[in-house]
């Protein structure tokens, strides 16, 4: 073999290894990023797993740290440390009513008996299901025992009961029909207990809720933002890993997180979401996710929980420890000055339902805003 034959030889090997090498590294930058394990994630360097907004360093996280956004000044109402609004209780205005029909949006129908009936007799009564068309129905009985209007209950004796169907909800405002539904739906239960019913104007009654509807309709608000990878992209433990640092929890559904209210019971705060398809795959670990979004029903938490300040630090968090970027619901890069024109909007919302008594996180906002 002649001396060139031998070099062209050598630098074609050269090449090779080059190209299997690069390919290698390019597989390697471009696979979706994963999990650290647990021994590997307890001795993280202290930067990489710091917990904003949810420990003492929380005040490491400054406005001006969402890579590639510029931030601007922070409002100063929005400036909250998560741990003290986990303290907070909730406002006695939110707890002041019951969690029964209501007729600020329900309309409700007094059932006087001839007699007292008992609780499993109310019981076998009740219609079989609890809607009027799209509305709730439910039917409530005054415990002789306890003066407290409640759902019938085995053992208990009642001798007056009340028909209720909501006015509104985010399928629209009650109509004709389903108000004569709930009519007959009444009607059945009252005969069947020898009460007799009392039923409201139907027009009236729709009017009412027209009106109601109008202004629930003005006053929702579901805010939904998308963290978008920079380069790599995400699998699902990743996701899952980082979002747990900051107190989420996994959902009822694959691929949802959801961060907890401070009151057992209540809505989440925030809600984490990714492609179901890839939280269901047969190895997660190579799905590769380039985008999760956070979402706030306003009408659903209590202004006390401060959910916008505390989205807006999970997304800061989250953008800096996964590489991503804070954008819209259709994926356009979103500047963080953005931000502050949203909050002051909220308050204003906050305050319009305060009004209305309809409190952002009442039980009454949970139902009419569902």
């Amino acid at each position: 073999m002649s001396t060139l034959q031998l070099s062209l030889a050598i630098i074609g090997g050269l090449v090779l290894a080059l190209i299997v090498a690069y390919n290698a590294w390019t597989s390697r930058r471009n696979a979706p990023k994963r999990a650290l394990p647990q021994e590997h994630e307890a001795t993280a360097d202290a930067a990489q797993r710091r917990e904003p907004g949810f420990d003492a360093d929380a005040a490491a996280l400054v406005p001006g740290e969402i890579q590639g956004l510029d931030r601007g000044t922070e409002p100063a109402p929005h400036a909250v440390d998560a741990s003290d609004a986990l303290e907070l209780p909730v406002p006695a205005s939110s707890l002041e009513r019951r969690p029964g029909l209501d007729p600020l949006i329900d309309v409700i129908a007094p059932l006087q008996a001839e007699q007292q009936v008992s609780g499993d007799a109310a019981l076998a009564a009740l219609p079989p299901t609890r809607r009027a068309g799209s509305k709730p129905f439910a039917i409530e009985g005054l415990n002789d025992a306890t003066q407290q209007w409640e759902t019938p209950a085995p053992g208990q004796r009642y001798q007056s009961f009340q028909a209720g169907v909501q006015l509104a909800n985010r399928m629209g405002a009650l109509n004709e029909i389903e108000f004569s539904e709930f009519v007959v739906k009444a009607q059945a239960f009252a005969d069947a207990i020898n009460a007799a019913p009392d039923f409201p104007d139907m027009l009236q009654e729709v009017a009412r809720a027209r009106e109601l509807d109008q202004f629930a309709s003005e006053h929702d608000a579901q805010l939904m933002f998308m963290l978008r990878a920079r380069q790599a992209a995400w699998s699902p433990g990743y996701v899952q890993q980082n979002a747990a640092r900051l107190g989420f929890v996994p959902g009822a559904m694959p691929g949802r997180l959801v961060l907890p209210a401070a009151t057992q019971g209540l809505p989440p705060v925030l809600t984490l979401a990714f492609d179901t398809q890839a939280a269901l795959a047969d190895d997660p670990e190579q799905s590769a996710i380039r985008d999760i979004s956070l979402t706030l029903d306003v009408a659903q938490v209590h202004r006390t929980e401060q959910p916008f300040a505390r989205l807006r630090e999970v997304a800061t968090a989250l953008c800096q420890a996964m590489d991503g970027v804070l954008c819209d619901q259709n994926g356009t890069p979103l500047p963080a000055m953005a931000m502050d024109p949203i909050a002051a909007d909220l308050e204003l919302l906050y305050d319009q339902l305060d009004g209305r008594d309809l409190s952002a996180g009442s039980v009454l906002a949970r139902r009419l805003f569902s």
